[in-house]
């Protein structure tokens, strides 16, 4: 390739002087310095941090507002225990599927997600103490004759769940006739139901109100409880010091109203529905 023109390869060669001092990488050097302690603080603050794992696609419990921040009963109960703990509290928002996994790695200290204390769970994680007892229940169509579960076992019936909730381990175990169809979100579950592709959603109570009252036009909840099951703290198997302190926490908390306070401030109409048809309420 023939050289351009004006410029020398000798000039090339010689672009300056190694003991000159670089101002550019003066600056560079002072940078990466100060960025490098920067990072070794925040390293230390992210020590101090309580890493809490939660779905946020479950309302009320665990949600996003209109502003993209998480909210809901989860996220107020893990604040809470962040400043029993004296630890700022970081949610981090994972698939329902990936939280026992984010938990065992160490991406996350605790699971606070609406999840059900299970022997099967038991025996890859620990749980604090239940906070909160609630049963699985059914969303059927407005004009179906379903009543019971006992109805959608039936050849022919369908029944949707939410991969790894309760809900599906209980009908994997429990139901022999019925088509068990599993996906990934709520929202699907319910539209199964509303299409008639699916004789019924089997979900925790609350949410089946919840969708019945959003869908009223073409679903009906049935709230008597298939199973009970109580929603605890996931900790890692070899916590056991956190377990203890999150146990301290739920009791003090629920000792001052807390739970309480949480029933009237994010499932105040659920909870006037529930002592309506003599359901017991949660917390």
């Amino acid at each position: 390739m023939p050289e351009q023109k004006g410029i020398s390869r000798v000039n090339c060669s010689h672009k300056r002087s190694p003991d000159r001092k670089n101002p550019r990488m003066i600056r560079f050097l002072l940078i990466l310095l100060v960025a490098c302690a920067i990072g070794a603080c925040t390293k230390k603050r992210a020590a101090n941090e309580l890493g809490v794992g939660m779905d946020l696609s479950y309302p009320p419990f665990e949600t996003i507002d209109s502003s993209g921040n998480p909210t809901g009963v989860s996220v107020d109960l893990a604040r809470a225990l962040g400043e029993h703990l004296g630890r700022p509290v970081r949610i981090e928002n994972i698939p329902f599927t990936g939280l026992i996994p984010s938990l065992k790695t160490g991406k996350i200290d605790c699971v606070i997600s609406s999840m059900t204390d299970t022997p099967e769970r038991r025996t890859s994680i620990s749980f604090s103490d239940p906070y909160l007892t609630i049963g699985l229940a059914l969303l059927v169509a407005k004009d179906s004759p379903i009543q019971k579960i006992a109805d959608v076992d039936q050849p022919g019936k369908s029944l949707a769940v939410r991969q790894g909730t309760t809900g599906e381990v209980w009908a994997r175990a429990n139901l022999k006739n019925a088509k068990i169809i599993a996906l990934e979100k709520e929202a699907s579950a319910v539209l199964e139901v509303v299409q008639g592709k699916a004789d019924a959603f089997l979900y925790d109570q609350m949410s089946v109100w919840k969708n019945a009252r959003e869908q009223a036009g073409t679903t009906r909840a049935l709230l008597s409880p298939v199973q009970n099951e109580n929603w605890a703290v996931g900790l890692r198997l070899d916590d056991a010091p956190l377990r203890e302190r999150i146990n301290e926490f739920l009791k003090s908390y629920r000792a001052s109203g807390g739970f309480e306070r949480l029933g009237d401030k994010h499932l105040g109409e659920q909870k006037k529905a529930f002592i309506q048809q003599g359901i017991p309420f949660y917390f």
